[in-house]
């Protein structure tokens, strides 16, 4: 498990650092001494399927079991959704939520538990989805023995780019999204400076390897991108079915992560 746990971030931090093109800092000799030291946190823990996982000592909790006090309703009031033993659950037809703080760059850590008995088929079994910025979705969906298009399927960054695997685990079971995420730039302009990117692990899967985005994902469209704040909430998508959701919680990444 500690080989996995190494093998596995270090796969993130490799993936994160190949998106954001970071260079070499040439103020620095190789090896200098006086070159400032990364910060020290404390690592999180893995989750169990009884126990959430613990984040790490720098990351913002988003969701820790009890409270939806750091989200809002699409009408900016309180978030509708039920709260009970430690998870959040979609109460359909009340609408997505949103954090109300904003997020732009993060590496983001998402739990979701798909409805059993399963109901429906396609689209209409266990639909939700992770928006970053509120416009770029993962898709969260039960997929496991659940034909449906293949952009649309669990971890497809919807409407774009479909999954490498299909890594999902049978309704019931939590599952995990392990996200880092930048977003686009624009000019003064209005002209895209830096197309929005993902890397995406399902379960501890790769399954988007620092794909670009083409603009906002949508059902059915493919619109451009429209100059945004380099920061917006982080929304989760009520699509009418039960989708329970804990240990949500995100780490802002600076320019070089």
């Amino acid at each position: 498990m500690r080989k996995l746990f190494i093998f596995f971030f270090s796969a993130i931090l490799f993936s994160a650092a190949a998106t954001s093109s970071a260079q070499v800092d040439t103020r620095w000799k190789i090896h200098d001494p006086n070159r400032p030291v990364p910060p020290i946190i404390q690592p999180g823990t893995f989750s169990t399927q009884d126990h959430p996982g613990r984040p790490p000592s720098d990351a913002i909790e988003l969701f820790d079991g009890t409270s939806l006090s750091q989200w809002a309703s699409e009408d900016g009031g309180p978030a509708k959704w039920k709260v009970a033993e430690g998870y959040m659950e979609v109460v359909p037809h009340t609408g997505a939520i949103h954090t109300k703080q904003a997020f732009g760059d993060c590496q983001l850590h998402v739990e979701f538990r798909e409805p059993t008995p399963p109901h429906g088929e396609s689209q209409e079994r266990g639909n939700s989805g992770v928006f970053l910025m509120g416009l770029y979705e993962v898709q969260v969906l039960d997929s496991y023995d659940n034909k449906t298009y293949a952009d649309g399927q669990a971890s497809a960054i919807y409407g774009q780019y479909p999954p490498q695997v299909n890594a999902s685990l049978p309704p019931g079971k939590w599952q995990t999204y392990d996200i880092i995420f930048h977003g686009p730039r624009f000019d003064a302009a209005g002209k895209v400076t830096r197309p929005a990117r993902f890397t995406v692990f399902h379960n501890g899967v790769l399954t988007q390897d620092n794909v670009e985005l083409t603009g906002p994902t949508a059902h059915g469209v493919r619109p451009p991108y429209k100059p945004t704040p380099e920061k917006l909430p982080l929304a989760l998508q009520d699509h009418g079915n039960p989708v329970c959701f804990r240990d949500i919680w995100i780490r802002e990444l600076k320019p070089g992560e």
